[in-house]
């Protein structure tokens, strides 16, 4: 029950994460170098102020590692931009999408070989990813789709990272402070080209207070005590979330594209993931 909880309410992190970029970029005129700046050194203060109340008085250990760090600042960068151009739903499920994706391929390349049933999800779930950037009124657009992949195939190096953490608050902090420098610079560059105004900073104070710092070091508590599929079938969950937010939040239409691809994209990852599941439990036995 421990787990179910914190892997739902990580979930909801990663949501309010895509819904909160969407408000600050669509209502709150945000500029990305300053949002993601803020985003990540508020994340770095509170995770580092939780770490000095659970150790009083003692010199703060830092874990994680720069690989990690530098998987987190890229997804935090490519996020933000992506969500100038990008609906909160259609850059979740792009998100997620890519990250299993990402996820998968480094299986594969580890020297997994997928079944035919799996290759069949892929296959459905390409298709639906080929129906939702597809020409048309309603397409997202291009330059958004590549740079929600490449922050998607940033978090998927991260959450693989994450698996091996025995610390999960250290972890998360110590991958935060190490982006703090360039956050720094970020918030200096935005701030010459766009001023931050108050709600801007709400919501990117929000995104990287609670909903990063918060979220991901609940989410790398959780992932030791899941199994990989079960942690990759869960994200799933993200873009639906985020596609309510965004409705309900900032008026963002559901249009029938967005659906279809969605039940495309998703329903072919989990059918991918369950089989591959099904298949090493077989070779086990």
């Amino acid at each position: 029950m421990r787990i179910a909880v914190l892997t739902a309410i990580a979930m909801l992190a990663f949501a309010a994460n895509s819904v909160l970029a969407r408000l600050a970029f669509a209502t709150a005129d945000a500029e990305p170098l300053s949002y993601t700046g803020v985003r990540l050194a508020s994340g770095a203060i509170v995770l580092f102020a939780l770490l000095a109340l659970r150790q009083p008085g003692k010199r703060i250990q830092l874990g994680g590692s720069w690989t990690a760090a530098a998987a987190l600042f890229g997804y935090a960068l490519a996020f933000s931009i992506a969500y100038i151009l990008l609906g909160a739903g259609t850059g979740a499920l792009i998100l997620f999408a890519s990250v299993q994706i990402g996820i998968l391929g480094w299986a594969v390349l580890k020297g997994d070989r997928p079944g035919a049933l799996e290759w069949l999800g892929l296959a459905i779930a390409s298709a639906g990813f080929v129906y939702l950037v597809s020409p048309g009124l309603v397409a997202p657009p291009p330059l958004g789709t590549l740079l929600m992949v490449a922050s998607g195939l940033c978090w998927a190096t991260y959450t693989l990272l994450g698996r091996s953490s025995q610390s999960p608050l250290t972890d998360t902090a110590g991958n935060f402070i190490r982006c703090l420098p360039v956050a720094i610079v970020l918030i200096a560059a935005g701030l010459v080209m766009h001023p931050l105004n108050p709600a801007a900073l709400a919501y990117a104070v929000a995104s990287g207070a609670i909903a990063s710092g918060l979220g991901y070091a609940i989410w790398y508590a959780a992932l030791p005590r899941l199994t990989r599929t079960r942690a990759a079938i869960v994200q799933l969950t993200v873009p639906a979330i985020a596609a309510a937010g965004g409705v309900l939040l900032i008026g963002e239409p559901l249009t029938p594209r967005l659906v279809i691809a969605s039940i495309g994209i998703l329903g072919g990852v989990a059918f991918a993931l369950i089989t591959a599941d099904r298949r090493r439990a077989v070779a086990k036995t």
